[in-house]
């Protein structure tokens, strides 16, 4: 990004972004990213900076992708990384995503929690190790079940603080992609009020530990028509809905309309 979305001296920033995960193979990636630009070049708007759009496929897309992206508002994204460079098969280092374009990397993921055993501590040096190598940690945070927005807050604050190991000056680099863990994959997005009043609640914790501009956008079955609903949000981190490219172009106008409105 041309500056940071949570630095004191940039204008407000909305991030809309979307992941593949594991649906498309990689001729349908290409041909979905094709797309994807085209409904980025054909809003020029997007070029002022104060929406910013990134994509995020699979690994071996990824060089093709930085290709066909390139020159484009459309910010490049990686799904996973590794945390640090060395022995370790099968993953992939950070500073590698760094060569190949990407400048943000998902971490943290309620699945790779889930499936993949990946537990606060390792999620922590994955934080750290993409902050390194100059990328943007897309922090997945998010509470298991359904409860009080307080409660919630709580717990998401909490995994912000465990995956920064409590440096507040890493947490300056994050995006915090809050994904409450009932909503991914359900039928519906989590309700409006209540992802709102769950991030209000954040912020306020969160400017008490000196981020109270740290970027917090919304993932879990997110699709158009969500955004101009919420409130105290920093944007829409999408899923399956966005796999139909003029949905990720309808989430855009709605940005496109709200940036509109904000000072700056």
């Amino acid at each position: 990004m041309q500056q940071q979305p949570n630095s004191p001296s940039s204008v407000p920033v909305t991030l809309v972004g979307v992941s593949t995960k594991m649906y498309l193979g990689y001729r349908d990636s290409l041909d979905w990213l094709a797309q994807l630009r085209h409904e980025v070049d054909a809003r020029p708007a997007l070029a002022a900076g104060r929406v910013v759009p990134f994509v995020i496929p699979s690994f071996p897309v990824l060089p093709a992708a930085a290709e066909l992206l390139a020159g484009s508002p459309l910010l490049l994204g990686a799904q996973n990384c590794g945390w640090a460079d060395g022995p370790w098969t099968g993953e992939v280092a950070p500073s590698m995503l760094a060569e190949l374009g990407v400048r943000f990397v998902e971490i943290g993921h309620a699945e790779r929690r889930r499936h993949f055993g990946e537990d606060d501590a390792m999620v922590a040096l994955k934080t750290r190790a993409a902050g390194d190598a100059g990328l943007t940690p897309l922090l997945c945070v998010g509470e298991t079940g359904r409860g009080l927005a307080a409660a919630a807050a709580d717990h998401v604050y909490g995994q912000i603080e465990s995956a920064v190991d409590g440096d507040w000056n890493l947490a300056r680099r994050l995006v915090v992609a809050y994904e409450p863990v009932w909503a991914i994959g359900a039928a519906e997005p989590a309700g409006a009020d209540y992802v709102s009043d769950v991030v209000r609640r954040l912020r306020d914790r969160l400017a008490v530990a000196g981020v109270p501009e740290l970027p917090v956008i919304y993932g879990g079955s997110a699709k158009p028509g969500l955004l101009p609903a919420l409130d105290a949000v920093s944007g829409l981190f999408l899923g399956r809905f966005a796999h139909d490219p003029a949905n990720f172009g309808r989430v855009l106008d709605e940005a496109l309309l709200l940036a509109d409105r904000l000072p700056g």
